[in-house]
């Protein structure tokens, strides 16, 4: 019986230090979630407007111009890009995002996947170390940039894409990514990142006459990669904040679980240490009527 209340005793300490580590990591995630939030929050009107206005611009050109970057021709080779996390304790938010890339690659590209022509480029540790038996190449240039989050950090793995896809290393571009909502939802999703659509999402906008200095192919040449770096930032914006939202979350299911189960526990030794102590009593009321009893 002393065994099993040291047992005990021991594991309701484990459980004490438990919680109290999963309540710090929810109160440093909800710290970064509010930055990461104000971050994202500020950039997506910014980014929303900016593809407008090359929606617009396109849709006033009537195909004067080419672009490099929104070239569209056959698909051979396909480069998909998996934003996932640094680091776990974050509930579903990696193994989501993991699948997602698992199931888009198996229904979207089955065959060139097959041939190796399907390569990865990770934005996160938890993505590379998924992925570590895919059958292509893998790029693993990116997976610490969480740790400094900034734009020019983000620019360079855009251009880097960019520069692939002028160069016809890759037909196609896809993200997989987590977009944040709140702090309790995130949704794994895929979206196309090159070529670039310049086809207007509203059809009953009317396209606005523009003046342009100095020319039109030299004004688009400038904005699209803008627009493209922006919106990669934007991805990495989103899964961040996804990260720390997920994590805030899973830390506060943890801490309320160990409080439960420290409950439990509780009940658990109160119950051992009464029935010690009813043993102890027996045995000692047993002696006393031996002794009467000679």
């Amino acid at each position: 019986m002393a065994a099993n209340l040291k047992e005990v005793r021991t594991r309701i300490v484990s459980v004490k230090s438990t919680m109290q580590i999963t309540k710090a990591m929810k109160m440093v995630s909800a710290a970064k979630l509010r930055r990461a939030t104000d971050k994202i929050v500020q950039i997506r009107p910014y980014s929303n407007q900016l593809n407008s206005i090359l929606s617009n611009i396109a849709k006033s050109l009537g195909g004067d111009v080419q672009l490099a970057l929104a070239e569209e021709r056959e698909v051979k080779n396909v480069l998909i890009v998996v934003v996932s996390g640094d680091k776990g304790l974050c509930g579903a938010f990696n193994s989501n995002v993991i699948k997602l890339a698992r199931t888009f690659v198996q229904e979207k590209y089955p065959t060139l996947a097959a041939s190796g022509n399907v390569e990865l480029m990770y934005v996160g540790k938890k993505a590379a170390d998924a992925f570590r038996t895919f059958n292509g190449a893998q790029h693993k240039d990116y997976m610490g940039i969480f740790g400094n989050l900034t734009f020019e950090a983000a620019s360079e793995a855009a251009e880097s894409i960019m520069t692939s896809f002028q160069e016809k290393k890759y037909d196609r571009v896809h993200v997989v990514y987590n977009m944040f909502k709140n702090a309790a939802s995130q949704f794994a999703s895929v979206e196309q990142f090159l070529p670039v659509s310049t086809a207007q999402s509203d059809d009953n906008q009317q396209a606005v006459d523009f003046i342009f200095q100095p020319d039109k192919q030299s004004i688009l040449e400038t904005l699209v990669p803008n627009i493209i770096k922006t919106q990669f930032f934007r991805y990495l914006l989103d899964s961040n904040a996804s990260e720390h939202g997920a994590r805030m979350t899973a830390m506060d299911k943890a801490t309320d679980n160990a409080n439960e189960l420290l409950k439990d526990l509780s009940i658990m030794y109160n119950r051992a240490r009464q029935a010690a102590i009813t043993t102890e009593l027996s045995e000692i009321v047993s002696g006393a009527a031996a002794l009467s009893a000679e």
